[in-house]
């Protein structure tokens, strides 16, 4: 059977916290989907079409893992692509407390699908896109948070 992972979120942009969870996920799975989660509860800065290219890129030739846009419960669309597993990165221990909650929720809903918490490495745990977000519109450098293929797609905006 095969270990199909989750891994759902805005990702309004991918920063490089995404990337270190995504690259120390993959020896834990055999897919990962990263879900771009449509919330019309959010206003994001790029498109879910922009963001799911960035990590093509990133990803080019990389079979294990692809990126996919999705609305809804994160559980349902776990279902419909038979993943067992959902997976999120923690930074700190609000994370935690919040990511839990879900967590807890989804195992009522489906007893059959995990959540599993990976904590980001230390370097990346002041990186959100949030904070990112912010950085670009008042005209700072995000760079050092955010992925090469991503600095050059704001560029050339």
């Amino acid at each position: 059977m095969k270990r199909i992972c989750l891994f759902p979120g805005t990702f309004d942009p991918v920063t490089l916290g995404h990337i270190d969870i995504i690259n120390r996920a993959l020896p834990l799975f055999d897919k990962i989907y990263i879900g771009i989660g449509i919330n019309a509860a959010k206003t994001p800065m790029f498109s879910p079409e922009q963001r799911q290219e960035w990590f093509k890129e990133i990803y080019n030739g990389d079979s294990r893992v692809e990126s996919v846009i999705y609305e809804g419960l994160t559980i349902n669309y776990c279902k419909s692509i038979g993943a067992g597993f959902i997976l999120r990165g923690i930074r700190y221990v609000s994370d935690f407390e919040y990511e839990k909650t879900i967590a807890d929720a989804n195992r009522t809903l489906d007893k059959n699908i995990e959540t599993i918490f990976l904590t980001g490495e230390p370097k990346y745990t002041s990186v959100a896109s949030t904070i990112v977000r912010d950085i670009l519109r008042n005209g700072g450098d995000a760079s050092p948070f955010l992925p090469d293929v991503v600095i050059r797609s704001i560029h050339h905006r």
